[in-house]
C-alpha cells in the first residue's frame, strides 16, 4: 500500500466488521486495516468470496461464514462494532437477468439489515454503490446529481440500496454510499465485471482478447488499492451521509484496452469480437470532484502504467483462473 494509506490516520478503529471481505474489493480493505493494527471481523458466505483471498490475513481477523441476509447472526456480530464497510453483493449484470429475486434478497434486504442494526447500534456504514445506477448517461463525465436509471437488475439492486440509504440517514445513520466505477487489481474475480482480467487471462495463453461488440465502450478503470483509500477516508470522514463517485475521471474504450494489452504483451495478436451483451453500459467516466472536495481523495495508480507492468510479468500477480 501507498505511504499516503499507511498516513492516513491517527484515529484507531479498534472493531469494525467487514462483510464480503473475502471477495475482491473487500480482502483488500481486510489487509488494510489489519494492517493497521485494528480488530477486523469479516462475513462472507463465500458464495464469490475466497478464503485464499485472506490468507495472508487470516489469523489475525475474526473470519464468520454466514450470510448477510440472516439478520439475527448479524445482530450478534454487529452489536459491538464501531464501523461496517459493507461489500457483500451478488455483482453479475448478466446473472441478474435469470436471478432477480436472488439479486433482490441479497443486495437489497441484505443491506437493509445493516442499515437497520446501524440505526440500532449507532455505527457508520460505508457501502458498496455502483456507476451502474446511472445507466447510459446523458451527460459525460458524470455527475453524483445525474439522472439514475438501471439498465439491468443488478442496477436496480444499487438504486434501492440508495433509497434505502436515504430513507435510514433520516433516522440518524451515518452512511456512505461510494459508487465504484470499474474496478481492477489482484484477486479481481470473473463475478466482478472482471475485463480486465478476462483479457489478461488470454494474453497469458497467447490468445487474442475477446470484446463484446465493436469495443467502442468506454469505461473508467479504477485501481482496488485506491478504492481501498477512498473506504477509508470516508468512514474517518466528518461526512455522514453522501454518495460519492469513486473513478479516475479518465475513460478507456475496450478496444483501446484490448490494444493496450496486445501492445505490452509484445505478442502478434489482435481482438476478437462478438455480440454484444444485453445490460451492457456503453459510455461511463466519472467526474470525481465530489471525492476530492469532499474526502481529499483522488486516485493515484494510473491504469496503463499498471497494465504495462502486469502484462510483462504476469506471474508476479495473482491472476488467477477461476
Amino acid at each position: 500500500y501507498s505511504k499516503n494509506l499507511s498516513m492516513l490516520t491517527t484515529k484507531k478503529i479498534m472493531n469494525v466488521v467487514v462483510t464480503g471481505g473475502a471477495g475482491f474489493i473487500g480482502s483488500h480493505i481486510v489487509e488494510y486495516l489489519v494492517g493497521r493494527g485494528d480488530e477486523v471481523t469479516v462475513i462472507d458466505n463465500l458464495h464469490t468470496g475466497k478464503k485464499e483471498n485472506l490468507q495472508t490475513v487470516m489469523d489475525k481477523i475474526n473470519f464468520i461464514q454466514t450470510d448477510i441476509q440472516d439478520f439475527d447472526v448479524l445482530k450478534n456480530i454487529m452489536k459491538d462494532t464501531e464501523g461496517v464497510f459493507h461489500e457483500a453483493a451478488l455483482a453479475s449484470v448478466q446473472e441478474s437477468f435469470s436471478k432477480s429475486e436472488q439479486y433482490h434478497n441479497v443486495n437489497v434486504k441484505g443491506t437493509e439489515n445493516i442499515l437497520k442494526l446501524a440505526r440500532e447500534f449507532g455505527f457508520k456504514v460505508v457501502y458498496a454503490s455502483s456507476s451502474s445506477v446511472y445507466g447510459n448517461p446523458s451527460t459525460i463525465p458524470i455527475k453524483e446529481d445525474a439522472v439514475k436509471k438501471a439498465i439491468n437488475p443488478y442496477a436496480q439492486t444499487k438504486i434501492d440500496d440508495e433509497i434505502l440509504a436515504e430513507k435510514y440517514s433520516k433516522y440518524g445513520v451515518d452512511v456512505i454510499g461510494l459508487r465504484y466505477f470499474n474496478v481492477y487489481g489482484e484477486r479481481q474475480s470473473k463475478n466482478y465485471a472482471g475485463v480486465i482480467k478476462l483479457f489478461l487471462e488470454l494474453i497469458q495463453n497467447h490468445k487474442s482478447p475477446i470484446i463484446n461488440g465493436d469495443g467502442s465502450q468506454t469505461r473508467d478503470f479504477v485501481y482496488v488499492k485506491d478504492v481501498v483509500r477512498a473506504n477509508i477516508m470516508a468512514f474517518e470522514s466528518n461526512v455522514k451521509n453522501a454518495f460519492i463517485n469513486i473513478g479516475t475521471g479518465n475513460q478507456i474504450s475496450i478496444l483501446e484496452l484490448a490494444n493496450e494489452i496486445i501492445k505490452s504483451s509484445e505478442f502478434s495478436l489482435k481482438p476478437c469480437h462478438r455480440n454484444a451483451l444485453e445490460g451492457d453500459v456503453h459510455a461511463s467516466q466519472a467526474d470525481i470532484s465530489l471525492a476530492r472536495n469532499l474526502l481529499s481523495w483522488q486516485p493515484e495508480i494510473k491504469l496503463k502504467n499498471w497494465l504495462k507492468e502486469t502484462v510483462s510479468n504476469l506471474t508476479k500477480y495473482e491472476i488467477s483462473s477461476e
